[in-house]
């Protein structure tokens, strides 16, 4: 079961570091404890270097070693589950059962590993446990277990049985977490079953109406969805919540106008404001983003820095750049005052006034009363806007400059290895990459970065899984990393396996890039009506992305 793995760090001797790093078998202690604690660093190492298999076998040994430790069995089983190695797995869960059994945790560990076993009749088994612990909870371990399943079908026909057997609590949490987990397995039928029986159970409650707008929606129906939306006007003016997620379902419908209207109703704040402004430039209705405008600015008098650089930002939206200067120019302090100054000139920059947009950049570098992230941003930005006048050198210029007042700072790092990769000068990513893990080793974002970097320009697989798998064990359930894992099993020719977790990834985050690498494999694998209907999501999400142009010209779909 994907969870955040708890792993101590040890600080050693150098001399013990050396020998653990250059013998395969650690020295023996005089003890069941010296050995546990050696196969443990040991373990440690090896999750370090990437090599999962190596640390799912060190942990398993020193969960035997221990006396009746069931976290070191937890943690033991958790790291092969990760390894995707079973058999240590089923040996580590038989020491967490003999030493927690009772344990929530450890049934939906089991049922994780059944599921990864097509092991219909045992994940059942286990599911029913947890959804009937008297503990109350036992719903949630179910909901991870199955969300983290290998084999999507097997994972909607099992819940459609806990549907079919009452075995979801009569709680709305319940229902609604489990309609969500149908609509991520992307199985449209069981998710209105679900939505069925919740209204039927939680009849007028707003919650359960929005997510049978959500299913109406993803079933292409947006009519319907609309309709359902619209009734819950009255309760979107009492409920901050409601307001909030009824707005982010119209903007999902495409009508961030819509979702701009809901979140008027009710008191503002700055706050709602913003997120108005943003929606209405969106969809770039200027009518009514100027009349927003005019209404901000009647209590403007007051020099309120939020207020004024958010003056500022909706007159930048209305392409108002001389108005957003002056506006951005009068935010009077506060950490707003940093923000205002790089939207200025970015505005300036706008406005073709490069000279005086850099040279204001500049001076916020120099300015010592500004925090460093201020200063750092400066850089970065410099950056961007060079790269927007096609100026490489320049761009590259305003990185060294910011790595010299910030010597291995990781976003000037890892932006700059970005512009490498992007100019296809993988060497000097790599290094840029490698800067940060030599300073932040457990950099989860340079971790991935670097891996899906090598995964996906150079044939350093291995070296590229290793990687990868270091950020998969800080960060199990975040779909980037999902998303490099099952690109490099892609091109370690491991198609099956990298359609599963691509198929994951995509489930948890609807990107561009994932339905890229999901339409590639798809085609590879000869199924290709699917693979277009990927490529069509990616198109409609950002048509300008760099890894789906890569991917619809390579199969040429």
């Amino acid at each position: 079961m994907p969870v955040s793995l708890y792993l101590p760090r040890f600080w050693l001797p150098v001399a013990m570091l050396g020998l653990l790093a250059c013998s395969a078998t650690p020295v023996r202690g005089a003890g069941p404890a010296d050995d546990t604690v050696e196969a443990t660093i040991a373990g440690e190492f090896a999750l370090q270097a990437g090599k999962l298999d190596e640390a799912a076998r060190w942990y398993l040994d020193a969960a035997k070693a221990s006396d009746g430790d069931a976290g070191l069995a937890e943690r033991a089983s958790r790291i092969a589950l990760l390894a995707d190695d079973d058999a240590r797995a089923g040996e580590a869960l038989e020491l967490w059962r003999a030493r927690a059994p009772q344990s929530l945790a450890l049934r939906a560990a089991e049922v994780t590993l059944a599921l990864r076993r097509d092991d219909e009749r045992g994940a059942r088994r286990g599911l029913e446990v947890l959804m009937r612990s008297p503990e109350g909870g036992g719903w949630r371990h179910a909901l991870a277990a199955l969300g983290s399943g290998k084999h999507p079908g097997l994972s909607a026909k099992l819940l459609g049985e806990m549907v079919d057997g009452n075995l979801i609590p009569n709680q709305l949490q319940a229902w609604l977490a489990f309609g969500g987990l149908a609509q991520r397995l992307e199985q449209p039928a069981l998710t209105a079953r679900i939505v069925e029986a919740v209204i039927a159970r939680f009849p007028g409650e707003p919650r359960v109406a929005l997510l049978h707008a959500s299913q109406l929606r993803e079933a292409g129906k947006a009519d319907d969805a609309r309709r359902i939306l619209a009734g819950l006007d009255d309760a979107t003016r009492i409920s901050e919540d409601l307001r909030l997620s009824v707005a982010a379902e119209y903007d999902a419908l495409g009508d961030p106008v819509a979702a701009a209207a809901v979140l008027a109703r009710g008191p503002q704040d700055d706050q709602s404001y913003s997120l108005r402004a943003s929606l209405l430039a969106k969809a770039e209705d200027k009518a009514a983003l100027g009349k927003l405008y005019e209404a901000l600015q009647r209590d403007s008098a007051k020099p309120d820095p939020q207020r004024r650089l958010l003056l500022g930002q909706t007159a930048e939206f209305l392409e108002r750049y001389p108005d957003a200067l002056q506006w951005y120019r009068s935010v009077p302090g506060g950490d707003q005052r940093w923000q205002a100054r790089l939207r200025a000139a970015g505005v300036l920059h706008k406005l073709e006034r490069g000279d005086e947009a850099y040279a204001d950049l500049r001076q916020l570098q120099a300015d010592a009363a500004a925090d460093e992230d201020a200063r750092r941003n400066a850089y970065l930005f410099e950056a961007e806007l060079r790269q927007q006048d096609g100026n490489g050198a320049g761009e590259l210029d305003a990185y060294a400059r910011g790595l010299a007042a910030f010597p291995d700072d990781a976003a000037l790092l890892y932006a700059r290895a970005l512009g490498w990769e992007r100019r296809d000068d993988i060497a000097r990513a790599e290094a840029d990459f490698r800067r940060i893990l030599v300073a932040e080793p457990d950099n989860v974002a340079a971790l991935n970065a670097l891996g899906y970097t090598l995964a996906d320009r150079t044939t350093r697989y291995t070296e590229a899984l290793q990687l990868i798998d270091r950020a998969r064990v800080a960060e199990p359930d975040n779909p980037a990393i999902i998303d490099s894992y099952g690109w490099v099993l892609y091109r370690l020719g491991r198609n099956d396996e990298a359609l599963v977790e691509l198929r994951r990834a995509f489930a948890l985050q609807k990107d561009p890039e994932i339905a890229a690498h999901l339409g590639e494999v798809l085609w590879v694998k000869g199924d290709k009506d699917e693979a277009r209907r990927f490529f069509e999501q990616g198109r409609k999400l950002d048509p300008d992305n760099r890894a789906l142009k890569r991917a619809l010209a390579k199969t040429g779909a």
